[in-house]
């Protein structure tokens, strides 16, 4: 195994790219930065293969249109999105357009270098989609019916409220069903959770 993974950073706020650059650097991995997913897909072809650490929000292209592009250009790099709080509904898009992981920002030091581990080992092809599909399958066949529609809700990047109007149940309830699936799901995020739920509905 190669001691430096390259990491691609593509963010348009230069403080988080400093950051985020300085913390993958200083726990041993190569970073490209980038100030924009335009930058970035110019240069994609000739540039190291790596893992994509990509902003949601950007100016010109956001996060959603540089994968699309990524995919389309079959420029096989796993990604990881980044996110702010208001942005679930699109990591949830991109999650479904096969990202290894989103990050809610801000976010912590361990989070970040897990899902820079699972990328990198997705680009090794270390992992058995087959395996998955089938653990997240079982694991998800424990959940009450009701909880396995509120998971179904947080698939398609429901808030709560939406989820409770659509079962006819209270905010508060969909809350304590949320809550019951991620202790049963064994997960402690709500990035676990989805990607549970994507990888049982692709197997």
């Amino acid at each position: 195994m190669t001691t430096h993974r390259m990491v691609h950073l593509i963010d348009d706020e230069e403080a988080l790219r400093r950051s985020v650059g300085f913390l993958l650097r200083t726990s041993g991995h190569a970073v490209t930065t980038w100030d924009s997913g335009v930058a970035f897909l110019k240069e994609a072809r000739h540039a190291e293969p790596g893992c994509v650490l990509l902003d949601v929000r950007m100016p010109e292209m956001d996060g959603l249109e540089v994968q699309r592009a990524m995919a389309e250009r079959g420029i096989a790099m796993p990604v990881i999105i980044l996110t702010g709080h208001g942005d679930i509904g699109m990591a949830v898009a991109a999650m479904k357009g096969g990202a290894v992981d989103f990050l809610e920002k801000p976010f912590e030091k361990a989070a970040l270098l897990a899902a820079v581990k699972a990328a990198f080992l997705r680009l090794d092809g270390q992992e058995q989609a087959q395996d998955r599909a089938q653990d997240a399958r079982t694991r998800i066949a424990l959940l009450t019916p009701r909880e396995q529609d509120v998971l179904a809700g947080l698939a398609r990047g429901l808030p709560n409220k939406s989820i409770a109007y659509d079962l006819d149940i209270s905010p508060r309830t969909v809350e304590v069903h949320r809550a019951n699936l991620m202790t049963k799901l064994d997960v402690s995020s709500l990035s676990d959770a989805l990607r549970l739920a994507f990888a049982a509905e692709r197997g």
